[in-house]
């Protein structure tokens, strides 16, 4: 069943991923099986999707309970799940206003339509340029696409939409060169995670808010992946004491459902109105149910601050690899949101984690990253240290 299903999907599935070859077939907790009843432990939770790791109960309950109802009517018209997930992201955030979409590029290419309007109702046509830093990554739409700041992802796209400039992360004084009156708007994550689990220097992202407030440009941050408590906080710009007037979320949101949204402060949204921005799937009442049960459990179980916890142990335990190995050179990230660079690359360690059931990833070719559930234990990060010791001291 395994290989046909293999050899089927590579027939007829467009070619734009290089699948490992394992067939996922059932989840539970941070555990995964595939058609053979393998088991694995996952951490990578869908590329920092699955928070709440897999089929937790009360996700499923909300959309069993759901679809017996309303699955979808448009945004022409108001629901109650919508509304309810809404005000729960207003209530937890610096924001006024949130717009539902579907995926993190589509809550990217909102916040670069509003940057632009903003500026547009004010009579500032010509103030329409973006400033988003090199490595980042915040889609594969057009738009976010253009945001994006690694060649090898827009190459062959070319060309990209006009209107984006990119500075190096972590230089404020690189970002204060090239802010000017043209400037709408600096776009950036507040951890790289695609690029390579990037975090900001200490006062960085302040130094960033003042630039900004200095210079009359919005401040937008793509929470997309550290968003929903990864990082220890429920948005990561809280370790830094400062707020955007633009935020984007997706990813664990949903924890497996297909939703996006963007944030923003009452100012700014108002450059939204009826017309100027739409989506026929964004926020309908089966997704935003889900999500709706997702946050409140992240809230009712007190999972952010489970995740700084279990995130700081981690982090030691990785630190005390790096301590063991050569191979390592250096230990990234924050809460659950945390890599390896290695000085080789990462693609064989990643398929030796998989053979002995441990699912990984490998971003820029020599970083281990690892996103697993909130959920996981410390006795499975264990596991997952031995595993990569056992590795990192043979040849592989």
């Amino acid at each position: 069943m395994t290989q046909v299903t293999i050899e089927t999907a590579e027939k007829i599935l467009a070619t734009t991923y290089s699948r490992m070859p394992v067939v996922f077939e059932k989840g539970q907790g941070a555990t995964l099986w595939d058609t053979a009843g393998k088991a694995y432990t996952d951490f990578l939770a869908g590329i920092a999707v699955c928070g709440l790791g897999h089929a937790h109960p009360a996700v499923q309950a909300a959309l069993a309970e759901q679809a017996g109802k309303l699955l979808h009517v448009s945004n022409l018209f108001y629901t109650r799940p919508q509304v309810a997930l809404g005000q729960w992201l207003i209530r937890h955030s610096f924001a006024d206003r949130v717009f539902f979409c579907n995926s993190g590029a589509e809550a990217n290419e909102a916040a670069i339509k509003l940057a632009r309007k903003y500026f547009s109702d004010q009579g500032a046509q010509d103030r329409y340029r973006i400033i988003a830093m090199e490595q980042s990554f915040h889609g594969r739409t057009m738009g976010s696409l253009s945001a994006t700041g690694q060649a090898k992802i827009r190459k062959g796209f070319e060309p990209v939409l006009e209107g984006f400039d990119f500075v190096p992360f972590n230089d404020a004084e690189a970002l204060a060169a090239r802010v000017d009156d043209s400037v709408c708007a600096v776009m950036l994550e507040p951890i790289q995670g695609e690029g390579g689990i990037v975090c900001p220097d200490p006062g960085y992202l302040a130094a960033v808010r003042r630039l900004c407030d200095e210079r009359g440009a919005l401040m937008i941050l793509d929470e997309v992946q550290t968003g929903m408590g990864r990082t220890g906080k429920l948005f990561a710009h809280e370790h830094e004491g400062v707020t955007p007037d633009i935020m984007t979320l997706a990813k664990s949101l949903g924890n497996g459902l297909p939703i996006g949204a963007m944030l923003a402060r009452e100012a700014a949204a108002g450059a939204f109105g009826p017309g100027a921005h739409a989506t026929t799937f964004g926020g309908t009442p089966i997704i935003t149910a889900g999500a709706l049960a997702v946050v409140q459990t992240i809230e009712g179980e007190d999972l952010v601050a489970r995740a700084a916890r279990i995130g700081a142990y981690f982090l030691e335990r990785l630190q005390e690899l790096k301590g063991r190995h050569a191979r390592i050179e250096a230990v990234r990230g924050r809460g659950l949101l945390l890599g390896l660079k290695l000085k080789e690359e990462g693609a064989p360690i990643v398929n030796a984690c998989l053979e002995r059931g441990f699912v990984i990833n490998c971003v820029q070719g020599d970083i281990l990253r690892f996103a697993p559930p909130l959920i996981i234990s410390t006795r499975e990060i264990d596991a997952l240290i031995d595993c990569l010791d056992a590795i990192l001291s043979t040849e592989v």
